[in-house]
């Protein structure tokens, strides 16, 4: 007989993630690195241990479970990792990210318990601060678990200037061994990351699998445009360096890259600092973050020069200083044709209609992609909506991914 699921645990074990900086509204706030996050991932050990398996924390602050000794003849097999992150963004839904930690704790439950013995010995991660909501430094687990460490700042810190050093240290990371965090390409066979799909095209169509093909690239910048504080009622508007005047330009001009100019799929400013954001004083400085997605990287990098090209312009014409910061730069990939063959040869064992669709969101998938072969499994998302407390995908779909999760980890 084949192992299956335990979908009443998986469900319960949903329901009680979301309320893990869960709100009255229905959101949760688990930023990476927070208290809520810290709390969600001890809860993630507990739940592992107590289903008979190992949880470790590398020093990047990634969750790391694994059977009980590895499993039979673990030494001489290469890995099979499996799967996403816990943390969200501020007032974000219940299912981005954790539900494919969970799905996945739950296939590692199954195996242990049926003893089963996959080719590839599995093994589950929570990648750490994927959304990068509280630091701004996503994907910070998969980069360096890729070993991508020239990507990231020596001293990486939060949007109010405040280092990551003892809050990754309170996760049981250390910033100072990073590279014992690092993982050899010939030890990886595989990545598999289960995920909502956090769009409308699985709904639309009536599937309740899909099976990715690429990943969009993504370049995160953060902006800042300095200028002069200054009375509100006394400084008159010809000697004002006010920065926010400027800022609302540059938003504009990041929308008009995707719109107007269509240099790439879209253009998002999700987070405005204007300070000391008073009313009755002129600002002394704004800094807000641009995000660029398209799933060519030459488009991507025509974008973001064509940006730089604008902010300079804006630079001259105003009598204020702008600053631009590469936050990150998540190069589009695609998804290994053999994964989805055998994604694909699962659902339909299953019986479960299937389309093959792009991502257009950023998942760990596409870093782990520097070292190993990437398959990615999605659900339906009611509305296609995400990041909001509305976020929601039906239990049916919840427990059909999970089983494609297992049957294709098996398959393997």
């Amino acid at each position: 007989m084949t192992a299956d699921i335990n979908a009443r645990r998986l469900l319960d074990r949903i329901e009680a993630f979301a309320s893990i900086g869960g709100n009255a509204g229905g959101g949760v706030s688990r930023e990476g690195f927070s208290a809520s996050d810290l709390e969600a991932r001890e809860r993630l050990s507990k739940e592992a241990q107590l289903g008979g398996m190992d949880a470790a924390v590398d020093a990047a602050g990634n969750v790391l479970i694994r059977r009980p000794g590895g499993g039979r003849g673990a030494e001489s097999r290469r890995v099979l990792l499996i799967g996403s992150h816990l943390d969200t963004v501020a007032n974000g839904g219940r299912l981005d990210g954790a539900y494919g930690v969970l799905a996945g704790l739950e296939v590692m439950q199954t195996i242990v318990e049926s003893g089963a013995e996959p080719a590839y010995e599995p093994v589950l991660v929570a990648f750490a601060n994927e959304e990068g909501a509280l630091f701004p430094q996503p994907f910070w687990g998969s980069t360096v678990l890729a070993g991508a460490l020239e990507m990231l700042p020596d001293d990486p810190r939060d949007h109010d200037g405040r280092s990551l050093r003892r809050p990754l240290a309170l996760a049981g990371g250390d910033l100072a061994a990073l590279s014992t965090a690092v993982w050899l390409a010939e030890s990886v066979a595989a990545y598999l990351e289960l995920h909502v799909e956090q769009g409308p095209v699985l709904e639309r169509s009536g599937r309740p699998i899909g099976v990715v093909d690429s990943i969009t690239g993504r370049t995160l910048l953060t902006v800042e445009v300095r200028g002069s504080a200054g009375h509100a009622g006394t400084t008159p508007m010809n000697l004002r360096r006010d920065p926010l005047p400027t800022a609302a330009r540059i938003v504009l001009a990041a929308q008009d890259l995707a719109c107007e100019r269509r240099l790439c799929r879209v253009t998002t400013v999700g987070w405005v600092e204007v300070h000391p954001n008073s009313p009755n004083t002129i600002a002394d400085s704004v800094r807000l973050t641009i995000d660029l997605r398209d799933s060519d990287p030459s488009r991507l990098e025509n974008a973001e020069e064509a940006l730089r090209t604008s902010l300079a312009s804006l630079d001259k014409q105003a009598d204020v200083h702008i600053d631009i910061r590469v936050d990150t730069r998540a190069a589009p990939v695609a998804t290994d044709p053999a994964l989805r063959a055998a994604i694909t040869a699962s659902a339909d064992e299953l019986g479960l209609p299937h389309q093959t669709l792009p991502s257009g969101a950023g998942h760990d998938a596409q870093i782990v992609a520097r070292i190993a072969p990437i398959g990615m499994i999605f659900v339906p998302s009611i509305g296609g909506v995400s990041h909001v407390p509305e976020e929601d995908t039906a239990d049916t779909d919840l427990l059909a991914g999970a089983r494609v999760l297992l049957r294709t980890v098996l398959r393997l």
